[in-house]
């Protein structure tokens, strides 16, 4: 299991998970329980799910220190990023899109 995802500004991205800190969880997600992914225009977004009943990917518990997991392969699989490199993906909050952008991402995978 990855533990570079205890720093603010990154997520990880490892076998088709995505890994974040209590703290960039408590920042952009706090009390929500399941994310939006989009890839749009090459870079992916983290959009927060307010009605979980309109689907969307589980912000799983991954640890006591309040650390979350979004498992999502399929997602991945679907833009070019199946394979078990471990990624750390610095991100940033879009106001725009009120969302985590991480930029590029997919740039190299297509």
């Amino acid at each position: 299991m990855p533990n570079k995802a205890s720093t603010g500004s990154s997520v990880v991205l490892t076998r088709g998970s995505l890994y974040l800190s209590c703290a960039l969880y408590e920042k952009y997600f706090a009390g929500l329980d399941a994310v939006i992914l989009l890839n749009r225009d090459d870079h992916l977004y983290i959009m927060p799910v307010r009605n979980t009943s309109g689907g969307g990917y589980l912000l799983k518990l991954r640890n006591s220190s309040g650390d979350r997991v979004i498992i999502a392969p399929d997602f991945f699989r679907e833009h070019g990023l199946d394979d078990f490199q471990e990624r750390d993906i610095d991100v940033s909050w879009d106001q725009d899109m009120a969302a985590l952008k991480a930029d590029a991402l997919f740039k190299a995978a297509n």
